[in-house]
Formats: C-alpha cells, sequence, structure tokens
C-alpha cells in the first residue's frame, strides 16, 4: 500500500530565513508518525504547509496522492487539523464550538447533530458539553481543539504540540485519546518537543532540528545510533551555572556527549555505573552541587545529543 502521506524536499522561506530546509518522510496508513525537535525546529511550518495554510518555498508533498499545492481542497477533505493555538470561541459551550465548526465544513441538519454528540463522547466531555468553553481548564480546552479536527471523519489528524502548557492529568488523557485514535484506524501525525510523547506514542520518529529532518526510524532505529552508551541525568540546584558545569565534565575521557536542559546535566556515557565516579569527582572539584543522579538507558533525547552535541529542551 503506497504512504499516505509523502513528503519531498518539503521548503520553506521568510525572507531569507529557512524554517524548512528540504525535508522528505512518508506516513503509512494507519501509523502515529512524530517529528520531535525543540521550539524553532520547523514542526509546526512543516504542518501548515502538509495542511495548505502556507504554501511551499519549494518541494512538493501529497496527500492520499492529492498534491498540498495543486490540489488543496482535497486535502483538505482527507485531513483534520489540530493546532496549537487554541482555536476555539470561549463565549460558546463545547457543543456550540463544534456546531459552528462543523458548519464550517460544510456539514448541516441531523447528520452534523449527530457527528457533534459522537465527538463529545469521543473526547469525554458529553456531560459538560453545555458549560461555555472559557470556564473550562487548559487540559478540556485541548480535548474541544481535537474534537474539532475529528468532525468530519478525516483518515489522518495533523496535532501540533496537542498537550502544551496543561496540566500532568489533561496531558495523559490527551495521549490515551491519540492511542485510542490510532487504535481505531486513524492515522496521526504528531508534533513534539517532548521525548516521553514521542517515545510512548510513536510508531517511527522523525527528528527536526534548524529546519532539518536530521534523522528518522523507529525507536529502535535511532537508539542504535547511540550504541550501546548510557545517559547520565544529573539534576542542579537553580543557583548552579549548568553550562560552566556541562564544559568542566565534557573533557573527561569517560563522556561522549554533554549538554544542559532546564537546569539538568545530561551526559552520554559509554557506562553508566563505571563514568558515574569520575564525573561526581570532577563535579566536586569544580565547586558544584547535584541534587540526584538518574541513569538512563538510550533514548531519544540521546539520540538528538549525540547528533548535535546538545540536549532536545535547550
Amino acid at each position: 500500500m503506497p504512504p499516505i502521506v509523502e513528503v519531498n524536499r518539503l521548503a520553506k522561506n521568510y525572507n531569507g530565513f529557512q524554517a524548512v530546509k528540504g525535508v522528505d518522510f512518508s506516513i503509512q496508513q494507519g501509523e502515529i508518525f512524530s517529528l520531535l525537535g525543540p521550539n524553532g525546529a520547523g514542526k509546526t511550518t512543516t504542518i501548515s504547509m502538509l495542511s495548505g495554510l502556507l504554501a511551499p518555498s519549494s518541494g512538493e508533498a501529497t496527500v492520499k496522492g492529492h498534491s498540498v499545492v495543486r490540489e488543496p481542497l482535497a486535502v483538505k477533505k482527507i485531513i483534520g487539523v489540530v493546532p496549537q493555538e487554541i482555536a476555539l470561541y470561549d463565549s460558546l459551550s463545547a457543543r456550540e464550538n463544534l456546531f459552528f465548526w462543523g458548519r464550517m465544513y460544510g456539514m448541516h441538519g441531523s447528520q452534523l447533530k449527530q457527528r457533534v454528540e459522537e465527538v463529545l463522547q469521543q473526547i469525554g466531555l458529553a456531560e459538560k458539553a453545555g458549560k461555555r468553553v472559557q470556564t473550562y481548564s487548559g487540559g478540556m480546552k485541548r480535548r474541544v481543539n481535537i474534537g474539532v479536527g475529528l468532525l468530519h471523519k478525516p483518515e489522518i489528524i495533523f496535532m501540533d504540540e496537542p498537550t502544551v502548557g496543561i496540566d500532568p492529568q489533561s496531558r495523559r488523557n490527551i495521549l490515551e485519546a491519540v492511542k485510542a485514535l490510532n487504535q481505531q484506524g486513524m492515522t496521526v501525525l504528531y508534533t513534539t518537543h517532548y521525548m516521553e510523547e514521542a517515545q510512548e506514542l510513536s510508531d517511527r520518529v522523525g527528528i527536526l532540528d534548524h529546519g532539518e529532518l536530521i534523522a528518522l526510524g523507529t525507536q529502535d532505529e535511532l537508539t542504535r545510533l547511540v550504541g550501546e552508551n548510557d545517559v547520565l541525568r544529573l539534576h542542579l540546584g537553580e543557583d548552579q551555572d549548568a553550562s560552566r558545569l556541562a564544559d568542566g565534565v565534557a573533557e573527561l575521557p569517560e563522556v561522549i556527549k554533554a549538554s544542559v536542559a532546564a537546569q539538568q546535566l545530561v551526559l552520554v556515557v559509554p557506562e553508566a555505573e563505571m563514568s558515574l565516579a569520575p564525573v561526581i569527582t570532577r563535579i566536586n572539584e569544580l565547586g558544584f552541587r547535584i541534587r540526584s543522579v538518574d541513569i538512563e538507558e538510550p533514548n531519544l533525547e540521546a539520540v538528538f545529543l549525540h547528533l548535535t552535541g546538545r540536549a532536545l529542551r535547550d
């Protein structure tokens, strides 16, 4: 079966700035494909081109054989889009928002009414559907945002960082909703800068950085890039100069790569147990203190660090 999405040398320039630099990937029917990368990597720009919101500067992409450049209306009938920003009217209820957006899709009458109720059940908000969106938590708003993208029964849904800025429980609800949609046959293109989300959800992952697709594959394929190395994650106090510490620790022969993410020192090392003692010794010599240490097997964040020399959440 041919891929449902094919992307060939897709690029976007803004007044000389290359936001996306000729990326290539495909998405198979029924899979969850994640684009993982830090803020500013080009994830939203890529989704905007695939959904017809932005015209590519060069390259081509097709959705179920339809060109996003030459056949945008045909593409929009196939896709659902969940933008990073909440696209709802606060003064309307969840049900009223869904009715409004359903009419924008060209749906009417009993078909629209039935579909709105189905979607409210799907996103778990049927009992609170009559309340104004302005009374909802951030997570509930995100779920209505997802519901809008599902109204017209798309074959593939593009979800752009749908868990940004919400509490852990709401995040968990959304991740479970994404998995449930996929189990029902929905193909998902999911963007995130959270390594844990990509690891939990994805059949395959494309890693984006500065507009370039620097790695692509299953999680097993990607983690093989790091080899048999381990990851040390050292949690620092707020008053610690983590960047200076990373420079000092990076000089050790036991450290392959060192970087900083959210007051954490992230190290790729050959063997965690053997490397930990010289790392702690050097930290003490430099006059730093650490709160705790986590030892991790190779993961997607380690792959990003291995390929770029910095942590994913820099």
